[in-house]
């Protein structure tokens, strides 16, 4: 659905400035330089003098940058406001069909909206910001609170006595309530004017009731009847409204930080597209020009180590493009005149010149940003459960308080309104939300730290909501299955040369290569501690492979074509290198003085562990499906030395990997994905979940909702039982709390005055509401003694 466009609330402003700026802002207000954002000067500690006027910040990092370059943020021109710009739109992560323009808050779920287009803006998120210090207020004013109510209570010793125990309660929760939870109020109100009610609706009406009902008792203590006084004064609930509002925020700050790792992954991801190009025009001379103003035909030079800036093809010159953003593998691709070039793929030694074909919205990297960004808001976060639970619980709980009310004044006991009053308290009080709200972010927060002592680590509650129900993994090979670095795993020798002998004449020639087979050759006579003698005349024939004289010998390296070039008989090894081949390793021909004298096989080794771990997986009900930018060859001779491998799927473009995570998903099935590569960065965020092994890439970690930190498929199976306990005790919590609720209700509505004489009053309900509080916190706990 479309909602009419709306601003900020006045309470996400992150941010003051000041000086040639203040004339745009309400008064009192003033607009930080850097973002942009506005805010009471006197609430930041952050400022800067520049040319005799103040400037006011958010954060450090944004005084950071203007203190740099003051000059970059006080142009002429009024910076405009986020919720100004032209078409900008901005979405629920929750609700993907609430699209507006300009930021605000979800109309369904109050969940602060995010910007659909991802953008390489880092500044702070304003409400971030804005939560955090509320929430340090809150917490600093909660601690003398509990100090000077319930702890005064428990040890039996008044820290304020008398009547102006009250009052200095009541001072210490104004701020608290009024200030660092007027938020919850604001979206609370909303929930009930656009008939959604969720955990807004719970926080506001649980705190709105224990605070309102405490500051009667305050003002007008005489309204209260004698029954209820405990040395001779009516209890008050402050330590409730204002526990529940420090917690609420913080669990708000919890869930803001972590949904801003996702555009992190995205700013990674454009990263990797330089901001410049070198376009040659028609006379010949070169241009540096930006990114955006690169046009389809256009003649690009790309200069040795630079990044390819669109998606092209060469028209001249001859390098090696490392493409592992795209296939993940860790070998240079030669290019030549024809080859294909894609944007952000990085050039090696050569000069190339390219003609553009894709540029903008349409390259590669640019449709791999979109698929992540897509495949990213469409996961559903865990809190829509307790949000869909709340959209029932609230009204029946304000209907139980409202009959409550009124049949109580109605036949209740004298006084009538008393009675009526209290227990309508009561029942809203008991059925607070802090036991329902701390439900699944208490087992989160304890089963996310137990999963880091165990190598797992989550970066979102969603990860492991969707790792319970996972009955299809699908695994990248490379970094993965596979180490993920070339290895030299064999020599075989012909005409009397041994081993080492052969080794060092090939690390002599490869050391003047920076092909990664080539530096497979090189460790290897490192680990052996073989002396390499110098290679001169190096020269290397694209295709073919290269050649060298090392002591007065002509050395020559690789495949047959290049072996009859020199005069070698390849066929006598033939044989032997298919059988290598057909294994998925690579084999490099060696000749001497034109003379066939045998051969190097390399192979990206599989992980020790690898096997083991998809046997426990498969142990776990969990089908294997195996995805990777290699040959057939190659990933069915992988698969088979593993073994358990269900389904193989190879010579895949990065699109090809989320199409067909994207099938399985359409056919019912959960999918978890583990990669480790740029290129797994889309299928990582189509997944269900995304699983990330922690030797790859930053992008994968980002994109994906859980990182083993080792690299280990084993900690695979330890993040599946995680999953299967951590949403365990989730669902013990969420049933506790309500047959908390269903039992206690009844009795604070005074269902056993009748047969048993039995009030319960406000005081033992807020009692009862932090011991349920305590017991969901007590079984989250148990958490850290689960066994993995």
């Amino acid at each position: 659905m479309t909602n009419p466009k709306s601003t900020a609330h006045a309470g996400h402003g992150c941010c003051g400035g000041g000086g040639k700026k203040a004339h745009h802002q309400a008064v009192g207000q003033v607009k930080d330089p850097v973002c942009g954002m506005s805010m009471d000067p006197s609430a930041t500690p952050h400022h800067a003098h520049h040319e005799d006027q103040e400037y006011h910040f958010c954060s450090a990092g944004c005084r950071t940058k203007f203190v740099a370059n003051p000059e970059a943020y006080l142009n002429d021109a009024p910076r405009p406001e986020p919720e100004a710009t032209p078409g900008a739109i901005w979405t629920c992560p929750m609700h993907p069909e609430v699209r507006q323009e300009g930021p605000g808050t979800c109309p369904i779920c109050g969940m602060a909206l995010e910007p659909e287009e991802p953008s390489l803006d880092d500044a702070p998120n304003p409400e971030l910001v804005d939560f955090t210090r509320r929430t340090w207020v809150a917490g600093i004013l909660t601690i003398p609170l509990l100090l000077v109510s319930m702890v005064s209570e428990l040890l039996g010793f008044q820290f304020v006595p008398g009547e102006w125990n009250h009052w200095v309660q009541f001072a210490l929760t104004v701020p608290i309530v009024l200030w660092a939870g007027w938020p919850f109020f604001e979206r609370g109100w909303a929930s009930i004017r656009t008939r959604n009610l969720n955990m807004f609706t719970l926080v506001a009406i649980g705190v709105g009731a224990a605070f309102l009902y405490s500051l009667v008792a305050t003002v007008a203590p005489r309204l209260f009847p004698p029954a209820f006084r405990m040395h001779r004064m009516v209890p008050v609930y402050y330590e409730a409204a204002g526990v529940v509002v420090t917690l609420v925020l913080l669990g708000q700050v919890l869930e803001l930080r972590a949904r801003a790792a996702t555009g992190r992954a995205i700013r990674a991801l454009m990263n990797l597209a330089p901001k410049t190009a070198r376009r040659i025009a028609a006379d010949g001379s070169e241009e540096e020009l930006q990114l955006s103003e690169v046009m389809q035909g256009d003649r690009i030079r790309v200069r040795p180590g630079e990044a390819v800036p669109v998606d092209g093809v060469v028209v001249d010159g001859r390098s090696s493009v490392d493409e592992s953003m795209l296939t993940g593998e860790p070998a240079p691709v030669a290019k030549t005149p024809g080859s294909k070039l894609t944007g952000g793929t990085v050039n090696s030694t050569g000069s190339l010149v390219m003609e553009a074909q894709a540029v903008g919205s349409d390259t590669m990297l640019a449709r791999i940003v979109k698929m992540v960004a897509e495949a990213q808001r469409s996961r559903a976060p865990i809190q829509a459960v307790a949000d869909q639970i709340s959209g029932w619980f609230v009204p029946l709980v304000v209907a139980i308080a409202v009959a409550t009310f009124v049949i109580w004044n109605l036949v209740g006991p004298e006084p009538r309104f008393g009675h009526a009053l209290l227990n309508a308290i009561a029942v809203l009080i008991i059925a607070c939300p802090c036991a329902l709200g701390l439900a699944t972010p208490m087992s989160i927060m304890v089963g996310t730290g137990r999963g880091a002592h165990a190598g797992v680590l989550v970066k979102n509650a969603e990860a492991l909501q969707a790792l319970e129900k996972v009955d299809t993994l699908v695994i990248d090979k490379t970094g993965t299955l596979t180490e993920g670095k070339p290895k030299l795993i064999a020599i075989e020798t012909v005409g009397g040369f041994n081993e080492d002998e052969l080794l060092a004449l090939a690390a002599a020639v490869e050391q003047r290569s920076e092909h990664p087979l080539a530096h497979a050759i090189v460790v290897a006579a490192e680990e052996r501690r073989i002396e390499v003698p110098t290679a001169e005349a190096f020269n290397s024939t694209t295709g073919a492979g290269v050649v060298a004289k090392v002591a007065g010998r002509s050395v020559a390296i690789g495949n047959a074509a290049m072996m009859r070039a020199v005069g070698a008989a390849p066929e006598v090894i033939e044989e032997a290198a298919e059988m290598r081949r057909s294994q998925g390793a690579g084999v490099m021909l060696i000749a001497v003085d034109g003379h066939l004298a045998g051969m190097l096989v390399v192979a990206d080794p599989v992980k020790e562990s690898a096997r083991g771990a998809i046997s426990d997986l498969h142990a776990e009900g969990l089908r294997i499906v195996m995805l990777t930018g290699d040959g057939r060859g190659t990933a069915e001779a992988v698969a088979k030395m593993i073994g358990g491998i269900d389904e193989v799927h190879a010579d895949l473009k990065p699109e090809d990997k989320a199409r067909i995570i994207g099938e399985l998903k359409a056919k019912g099935a959960v999918v978890a994905m583990a990669g480790d590569g740029i290129n797994d960065a889309p299928a990582l965020a189509a997944a269900d979940v995304g699983v990330a092994m922690g030797t790859g890439t930053d992008v994968a970690i980002e994109s994906a909702g859980m990182t083993l930190t080792n690299g280990d498929l084993a900690a695979m199976v330890r993040a599946r039982r995680l999953a299967k306990a951590t949403m365990r005790n989730i669902r013990q919590n969420l049933w506790f709390s309500f047959v908390f609720n269903g039992v206690g209700v009844p009795v604070a509505a005074g269902v056993l005055y009748p047969v048993a004489g039995i009030l319960l009053s406000p005081m033992l309900a807020g009692a009862a509401m932090a011991l349920s509080s305590f017991a969901v916190v007590t079984n989250a706990l148990r958490l850290n003694r689960v066994r993995l």
